[in-house]
């Protein structure tokens, strides 16, 4: 049985996150390739994590800068190792390329970090974001590496995947694209009807920057503008790691109800007539705008919340970029039925054409077994991803070893002390 290695950012919450419902999918799709997986992390692991060994997978907990991770790789010989994002990637490509040259490299990049970053401080700055940013950002530098050094990396958005290969020369042999799956189960599902839904949602992880400021966004200026039109209505907020800054916003007499934690994404989504993410920064493609395709809830997001999720069709609901416009919109759709109807049917075909899971997989197995049986050539042809691995990973190999080195001397010493 061929071995997959998944080295993990964080450990997967797929009632938490779109990455953790990707990272799921990504799991879910070896398993059907005969891989036996083993998924480790440096991470904490966290209340809502799921329980990897009840569906056969084996974990480990690994230490950054710790020669013990050497002897576990190299024990375990994996085919195939996946960096979850490029962070793990510096950590651990230099340890995987020395104890297990042979293994196939394949870097999650779940979504562009350094244009999400880059996004948000342009959008500090009141300004929008140019190449240039990119071009002189610190992350970038290192994320685009990453992406160099592995041999392939999966890209969730394809206006990064046009974004890499424009800007930064990336070739194209070293990307492919592969959005978020969707079952044929999910896809023809029947779901409430107009009537039998009620109030409006708006749902993501507190932790990811993006979302906490549409949550403040709606409070501020896009909710009470709602409020004035449909007295009578509320607005659910959910999401994973509610800070107090958050729960504080909760306010009955308004309809702002902050909700927090929702065992069932879904459930709740089906429940809601109208889905609002007025996202103002962000990158990747949106877990929550997905499911409300296949929900049949309509949405209200902006061109950032739209990115990369449309079709030749008409969007599922309404794109618009101020407070009045995202009020007004939301307004129409919950108020008159024949539009909702209209938005709601976008949603199913929409999500049909973007997210098929079998020809998704169909054509991710095709680009892995093609990788596998021709990697050596596809190295020697990638000479600046073999530049990057010579010289980036001699200076990571070296700090880490001192860092290490160090460890075991303050941990002598203690030890020396203790006696």
């Amino acid at each position: 049985m061929k071995k997959l290695l998944i080295i993990g950012y964080v450990w997967p919450e797929p009632n938490s996150s779109a990455a953790g419902s990707r990272m799921m999918q990504l799991i879910h799709f070896f398993q059907a390739q005969n891989y036996h997986i083993t998924f480790a992390s440096p991470a904490q692991q966290t209340e809502h994590m799921v329980d990897l060994p009840a569906i056969n997978i084996d974990v480990k907990n690994i230490s950054l800068n710790c020669t013990s991770f050497d002897d576990f790789i190299k024990d375990l010989q994996p085919h195939t190792v996946m960096f979850d994002r490029f962070m793990m990637e510096e950590q651990f490509g230099w340890r995987v390329s020395e104890q297990c040259p042979q293994a196939l490299r394949l870097l999650d990049t779940e979504d562009l970090f350094c244009l999400r970053n880059a996004r948000h401080q342009a959008y500090k700055l009141k300004r929008d974001i140019t190449d240039e940013d990119l071009l002189t950002s610190d992350m970038a530098k290192r994320e685009v590496a990453a992406i160099f050094r592995s041999d392939i990396s999966l890209m969730i958005s394809s206006i990064e995947v046009e974004l890499l290969q424009r800007l930064f020369n990336v070739d194209a042999s070293l990307i492919h694209y592969c959005p978020f799956m969707l079952s044929q189960t999910q896809l023809t599902q029947e779901n409430p009807s107009y009537q039998q839904r009620e109030d409006f949602m708006a749902i993501g992880n507190f932790r990811h920057a993006p979302n906490w400021d549409a949550v403040l966004w709606l409070k501020q200026q896009v909710w009470p503008l709602i409020r004035k039109q449909l007295p009578n209505t509320k607005l659910n907020i959910y999401g994973a790691y509610p800070p107090p800054k958050a729960t504080d916003l909760h306010d009955e007499k308004s309809g702002f109800l902050v909700k927090g934690w929702v065992d069932d994404a879904e459930l709740v989504m089906k429940s809601a007539k109208v889905c609002l993410a007025p996202l103002r920064f962000g990158a990747g493609i949106k877990g929550k705008l997905a499911e409300a395709m296949y929900c049949a809830t309509p949405s209200v997001t902006t061109d950032i919340g739209a990115e990369s999720m449309q079709t030749g069709l008409p969007w599922a609901g309404e794109i618009a970029n101020d407070p009045h416009a995202i009020a007004n919109a939301a307004v129409k759709l919950y108020q008159d039925e024949q539009a909702w109807q209209v938005s709601s049917d976008l949603g199913q075909q929409n999500a049909r054409l973007m997210f098929q899971q079998d020809n998704i997989l169909n054509e991710l197995a095709d680009c892995l077994s093609k990788l596998a049986a021709n990697l050596e050539q596809h190295r020697q042809a990638n000479f600046i991803g073999s530049m990057l691995n010579h010289h980036h990973h001699k200076s990571t190999q070296y700090m880490s070893q001192w860092i290490d080195v160090k460890t075991q001397l303050k941990v002598a010493t203690a030890q020396r002390g203790e006696e």
